[in-house]
C-alpha cells in the first residue's frame, strides 16, 4: 500500500486509522512492551533504542514525542499548503477510531509536521503520521499505535545501539557565502526606512513602508560516514534543554522559539528578536546583553516582532496579551530578547494548531515588517530556497492541540552524509554587515557543534 499521498487523495478517500494509546510505565505493562532492557530514563537512552534513521521527534528536556515507522505521509506545496494540509488532517481525524487511556497532550491520534517557509518554495510541506509514538509528559510514559489495521500491531522490540558521534565533518559555503551575504545586507539596509524612535510601533498600521527584512544564508556540512541523526539530536538536547529539539522529514535542529502552542483552545507563543552573542558564560554576560538588547536596533526589532504577533494572532484568537516588557532568554551560545503571548480560541472556531500557525507565519522574526511587503522582498532578494527553514515545525493531535516552533538553529538532510545548515538575521536601516555575519555565525554554532565542528 502506498503511504505517501497528496492532500486531494486524502480528501477524496480519507483512510480509516485505528489508534490506541496506553501507558507502558505500569508495574505490569502487558504484551507489546517495546523495550528490551526496561524503561529508558534519559533522552540519550531513548535515542539509543531508535533506528539510525526513519524516526521523528519533538523533545524538550526529558519530555516530548518520538515516532517511528510510517503509517502515512501527506505532501503539499504552494501558497495554499497550510490549508490543504489542515483540511487533510481534519478529514483523517474525523474518520479515525481512537482508544486513548492516556489522555495527555500528544496522546491518541497525532502527527508530526513541517511546513516550507515560502509558498514559492520547491520543497514539499509534510504531515507525517508514524506507526508508533513514544510519549513522555509529567513523568508518565505511553505508547501509541496508529494503523490502518483494526487489530493494533505489536511494536518491535527496541534494542540499544550506541550513538555514533560525527568525526569527519567539514563545512563549506552554500549558495550564499558570508561575503555575498554581507553585500546583500548592505543593499537591503539601504532600502529600509528608519522609524521615529519617539513613536510606538502600531500593530494595526497599514503603512507599507519597509522597516525590517530578514535575510538567511546557508552552509553545507559533509562527512565521510553516514550522519547518525540520533547523536546529533542527543548533543542538541544536552546543550539546549530549554529548547525544542526536533527531527521531522530530515529537518533537524533545536529551536528556542515556540511559534504557537495550543491546548484546549488556549494559545501560547514566544517572540524572540534581538541577539547577543555569548563569548564565554551566558550568566556572566547578562548585564552586557541587557545593555546591547535595549539599544535602538534590537529594541526596535523586538517591537516589530511583538506588533506582528499581536496583529496576526488577533485575526484568529481572542484576548491576546503580550508581555509588556521583554525578558532575557540565556542559551549556551546566545542571549535573546523574549516576550511571551497568550490568547484564546473560540470554542466553535474549528481551528487546529496548524491553522493558528498559518495565521501567524511568517512572523517579523523570520520575514520582516510590515509582513506582506517584507516577505515579498525576501522572495525577490534572497537567492536561495529556504525550504522548511524558518517555517513552522512540530506536531498536532486529533483534538486540535499541538506545538509548532519556528524551524531555527537547524539543517536539512540532503543525503546520508550531507546536511545544509541555515541561519538568518533581521536587517534594519542601521545594520552593520560584519555584525550581522557574526550573528548568523552564532546561530549556526549549535548545529556545527552537534556535528563535531567548532569544538574549541
Amino acid at each position: 500500500m502506498t503511504t505517501t499521498f497528496g492532500t486531494s487523495d486524502i480528501l477524496s478517500a480519507p483512510p480509516r486509522l485505528h489508534v490506541r494509546s496506553r501507558f507502558v510505565d505500569d508495574v505490569d505493562p502487558g504484551p507489546g512492551f517495546p523495550f528490551e532492557s526496561g524503561l529508558p530514563t534519559t533522552v540519550e537512552q531513548t535515542l539509543e533504542l531508535l533506528p539510525t534513521d526513519g524516526f521523528s521527534c519533538w523533545v524538550r528536556d526529558t519530555s516530548g514525542l518520538i515516532g517511528f515507522g510510517r503509517t502515512l505521509r501527506i505532501r503539499a506545496r504552494g501558497p495554499k499548503r497550510f490549508a490543504e494540509l489542515s483540511d487533510a488532517w481534519k478529514a483523517i481525524t474525523e474518520a479515525a477510531e481512537v482508544e486513548d487511556e492516556v489522555d495527555l497532550l500528544g496522546s491518541g491520534l497525532m502527527c508530526f509536521a513541517t511546513v516550507a517557509y515560502s509558498g514559492e518554495s520547491a520543497v514539499d510541506s509534510i504531515i507525517h503520521v508514524p506507526e508508533f509514538v513514544l510519549g513522555r509528559r509529567g513523568g508518565r510514559v505511553w505508547l501509541t499505535s496508529i494503523s490502518t489495521a483494526e487489530v493494533p500491531p505489536l511494536p518491535p522490540i527496541l534494542h540499544a545501539e550506541p550513538l555514533q558521534r560525527v568525526q569527519t565533518a567539514r563545512a563549506e559555503a552554500g549558495e550564499l557565502d558570508p561575503e555575498k551575504w554581507s553585500r546583500l545586507v548592505e543593499q537591503v539596509a539601504d532600502m529600509l526606512t528608519p522609524i521615529d524612535t519617539s513613536a510606538e510601533v502600531d500593530a494595526f498600521s497599514d503603512d507599507p513602508t519597509l522597516r525590517k527584512i530578514v535575510l538567511a544564508r546557508d552552509e553545507v556540512v559533509t562527512t565521510d560516514e553516514d550522519i547518525d541523526v540520533r547523536a546529533v539530536l542527543g548533543a542538541l538536547n544536552r546543550s539546549y534543554p530549554s529548547c525544542w529539539t526536533f527531527d521531522i522529514a530530515g529537518l533537524i535542529g533545536s529551536t528556542p522559539e515556540l511559534l504557537i502552542g495550543v491546548e484546549d483552545n488556549k494559545v501560547t507563543s514566544r517572540v524572540l528578536a534581538g541577539t547577543y552573542r555569548v563569548e564565554k558564560n551566558p550568566m556572566d554576560e547578562m548585564p552586557a546583553a541587557r545593555k546591547l538588547l535595549s539599544a535602538h536596533k534590537d529594541s526596535t526589532e523586538h517591537a516589530f516582532a511583538i506588533a506582528s504577533l499581536q496583529r496576526s494572532l488577533g485575526s484568529v484568537a481572542e484576548d491576546v496579551t503580550v508581555d509588556e516588557r521583554p525578558h532575557l532568554l540565556p542559551l549556551a551560545n546566545v542571549i535573546h530578547s523574549a516576550s511571551d503571548a497568550q490568547a484564546t480560541l473560540a470554542d466553535d472556531s474549528g481551528l487546529n494548531a496548524l491553522d493558528v500557525a498559518a495565521a501567524v507565519h511568517p512572523t517579523a522574526a523570520v520575514g520582516g515588517y510590515p509582513q506582506a511587503s517584507a516577505v515579498a522582498h525576501v522572495d525577490e532578494l534572497e537567492p536561495l530556497d529556504r525550504g522548511r527553514y524558518s517555517g513552522p515545525v512540530g506536531w498536532m493531535d486529533g483534538r486540535g492541540n499541538g506545538q509548532f516552533g519556528i524551524a531555527l538553529r537547524c539543517g536539512q538532510l540532503e543525503d546520508r552524509n550531507r546536511i545544509r545548515l541555515f541561519a538568518g538575521a533581521g536587517i534594519m536601516p542601521d545594520s552593520d554587515p560584519a555584525t550581522e555575519v557574526a550573528e548568523t555565525n552564532a546561530k549556526l554554532a549549535p548545529m556545527r557543534r552537534a556535528l563535531g565542528l567548532d569544538r574549541g
